[in-house]
């Protein structure tokens, strides 16, 4: 299985999610989408399997300091265009196991999954 965990190193989640995932002997690849980027084809893909309301993190600073236009009227493609410019407003993390997407972090979904 090919695991890859996408998010922010130092995000807090994050940290959960790798203490939780190395705890338990889970090889993934860590892809730090503040060091190495992010494309818009990964997020479409993810907003197309999990829905942009789920993968855009709008309880964060950083959306909440958007100005007022830029978070009204939002549809998949803005909000794409969105976390391409601030790839902080990914919800964190993204796990993609084989293709199959979950997005955040909660212990008993990874027991699940793993």
């Amino acid at each position: 299985m090919t695991v890859t965990l996408y998010g922010i190193k130092n995000c807090d989640t994050m940290k959960k999610a790798r203490t939780w995932l190395d705890a338990r002997g889970v090889a993934y690849r860590l892809h730090d989408y503040k060091a190495e980027g992010i494309d818009t084809e990964s997020l479409a893909r993810w907003v197309e399997a999990l829905g942009w309301e789920t993968v855009l993190n709008r309880s964060g600073t950083t959306f909440r300091a958007l100005p007022d236009a830029d978070k009204q009227d939002i549809d998949a493609a803005k909000a794409i265009a969105l976390m391409h410019a601030q790839p902080s407003m990914i919800k964190r993390p993204i796990l993609d196991r084989d293709g199959t997407l979950t997005a955040g972090f909660k212990p008993d979904t990874y027991e699940t999954l793993f």
